[in-house]
């Protein structure tokens, strides 16, 4: 499972260097695409193709289905890192996640959020002040 949050920088060449606590799970190989709230999602490749599964699955007769599942895997893109685990973010996603230099990177359970630090930070204010609500709702999954 994958969580917490590390603060990183993008280098010259767009890139960022996977923090030492995700690697095992996303190891050299996974996909990156446009997330929800403004941010980039990273998958492994095991839990991308389980994704992919429940994507191709989706009735094409529906609109939003359609929609979504255009929009979704149009953003992505297999990503490889190097040898020190550096990934470069491409210009088309770091755009759509105004990502410019400073990043936080969050382990979301079956994924990895890939946040500019701004949005991070306006998310986080805007989110705590209903955490409380949040967590009283969650009740409604079971939890």
């Amino acid at each position: 499972m994958m969580m917490g949050e590390f603060s990183h920088a993008l280098d010259d060449k767009g890139r960022i260097t996977i923090p030492s606590r995700f690697r095992d799970d996303l190891l050299t190989h996974f996909v990156m695409t446009k997330g929800l709230d403004g941010c980039l999602f990273l998958y492994p490749m095991s839990n991308w193709q389980k994704l992919e599964a429940k994507l191709r699955a989706l009735p094409t007769s529906n609109a939003n289905a359609r929609a979504f599942q255009r929009l979704f895997l149009a953003g992505a893109q297999d990503v490889e890192a190097d040898k020190q685990f550096r990934v470069t973010i491409p210009p088309r996603l770091r755009e759509y996640a105004a990502v410019v230099k400073d990043v936080v990177l969050v382990g979301v359970s079956d994924r990895v959020e890939l946040w500019s630090e701004e949005r991070w930070a306006a998310y986080q204010t805007e989110a705590q002040q209903g955490y409380e609500d949040v967590a009283e709702k969650m009740a409604e999954f079971g939890f």
